[in-house]
């Protein structure tokens, strides 16, 4: 089977969306599928690093038995117009809005979850709703396996506001940390980060151990006893590996499920960047309380089939 992925990342779209689909690719291609993604070279783009992974980059539309498309900004006259160059379509979305596609795929925990795109697709589309949808890179998965119970004591930090971090609240982080201390603090950045030269400056001077764009995530998680990140992807990746974390929301389409998320004890929801200051976070590392988070994380996402939409796809027919 062909498939073309219709993604991109950026410094203001971040890497989310291009790492989610690396993961499905990676999937198809072990059950032997041809995959190929169709990206533009952004400012702060990943196209070297997916095709250091492998993956052909196309240039324009080309025919397939099957495209995926994980992007806020191309909707329904985007796929209506793609439809000639495919038999089937698959549309990763977050947001609930109106598609023409064949299966929707949104992993995410919001209220209603399962009945939010009523109407809004086709009415034969298969729609793979919640948290047993969840992509997760087989990394997370073998840490899922070899969970720990973690104390209340936090002697291990992580940060990771996302790879291109596009409020930069690493910086801010760093700041807060100059009069804190922990055992060990581990600092992730993307390659799509501005200012991911200054924060290894930082981390060098200070002794924190400094990660760029990194395929090792799931390790560092099962390390920590507490993390400093982003709302979005990330956040469910937190819950499946048990790791207490606060999430600071950069963008708009984080807000429901961090506050959902929130509200259901598996995250600290710290807000809107824009009222997030040093000081914040100061607050937060100062007075660390995970309760407890990693237990109800842990439940939160259990599903009985790891990347369950895997076989969805391929039961797609074409």
């Amino acid at each position: 089977m062909n498939i073309i992925i219709r993604t991109d990342a950026s410094i203001e779209i971040g890497s989310g969306h291009v790492m989610r689909c690396l993961t499905i690719a990676k999937k198809l291609r072990e059950k032997g599928c041809c995959v190929k993604f169709w990206m533009k070279p952004l400012v702060g783009n990943l196209i070297d690093y997916v095709m250091q992974e492998g993956f052909e980059n196309l240039e324009e539309a080309m025919f397939a038995d099957m495209y995926i498309i994980d992007h806020y900004e191309l909707g329904i006259e985007w796929e209506q117009n793609i439809r000639p160059f495919t038999k089937k379509l698959i549309v990763i979305d977050d947001l609930a809005r109106t598609h023409d596609c064949d299966l929707l795929l949104d992993q995410n925990i919001v209220p209603n979850y399962e009945t939010r795109y009523d109407g809004k697709v086709p009415s034969h589309c298969v729609k793979l709703l919640g948290p047993k949808y969840l992509i997760m890179r087989d990394e997370f998965i073998e840490a899922r396996a070899k969970l720990r119970t973690r104390l209340s004591d936090v002697r291990r930090l992580l940060i990771f506001m996302g790879g291109s971090d596009p409020t930069n609240e690493t910086s801010k982080v760093l700041e807060a940390l100059r009069t804190i201390q922990f055992e060990c603090i581990d600092v992730v950045v993307g390659n799509s980060n501005p200012m991911k030269d200054t924060i290894r400056e930082i981390c060098w001077e200070r002794g924190y151990s400094y990660h760029c764009q990194i395929d090792y995530m799931a390790k560092l998680m099962q390390l920590a006893d507490f993390a400093v990140g982003a709302g979005g992807g990330t956040t469910w990746e937190r819950c499946y590996v048990g790791l207490p974390s606060s999430a600071t929301i950069v963008a708009d389409n984080q807000r429901e499920t961090t506050a959902y998320a929130a509200s259901l004890g598996v995250v600290k929801n710290i807000g809107w960047h824009e009222q997030v200051t040093v000081d914040t976070y100061k607050q937060l590392l100062g007075n660390l309380l995970i309760d407890n988070m990693s237990e109800k994380g842990i439940e939160l996402t259990a599903t009985k089939r790891s990347n369950a939409w895997i076989y969805e796809i391929l039961e797609l027919k074409t």
